[in-house]
């Protein structure tokens, strides 16, 4: 049976190896992937050099490799928690969202700067 257009040939859930939790500490769907130095053991799955592959020029988040990989988010989490807990990626947690600011600060930060003139 050949797979149909848009159709992967290895179904998704495969790339998870039958695990329903993952190796390590689950990681945030907004977690930010780096590559590290270290290199893949020969045994790597090909999803996994995928993921290192998306990884050499930069950042991504665990999302954005879901899409690029064409892979459920909770698949990619599985690879991604997998190769942080070899080292061959470190995960950072996403950038919080700032605080409310307070206003009569901003207030008196405006008073300051127009007073310099």
């Amino acid at each position: 049976m050949t797979p149909g257009p848009g159709r992967r040939l290895i179904p998704a859930y495969l790339v998870t190896g039958g695990r329903s939790t993952p190796s390590g500490p689950a990681l945030d769907r907004l977690a930010v992937l780096l590559r590290t130095d270290a290199e893949l053991p020969p045994g790597a799955g090909t999803e996994q050099r995928r993921l290192c592959g998306l990884l050499d020029p930069g950042a991504l988040t665990v999302v954005e490799c879901a899409a690029h990989l064409e892979l459920p988010v909770s698949a990619t989490v599985f690879l991604a928690t997998d190769l942080v807990a070899s080292g061959h990626l470190r995960a950072r947690p996403p950038i919080p969202r700032a605080g409310e600011i307070d206003r009569s600060l901003v207030e008196r930060l405006l008073v300051g700067l127009r007073s310099l003139h």
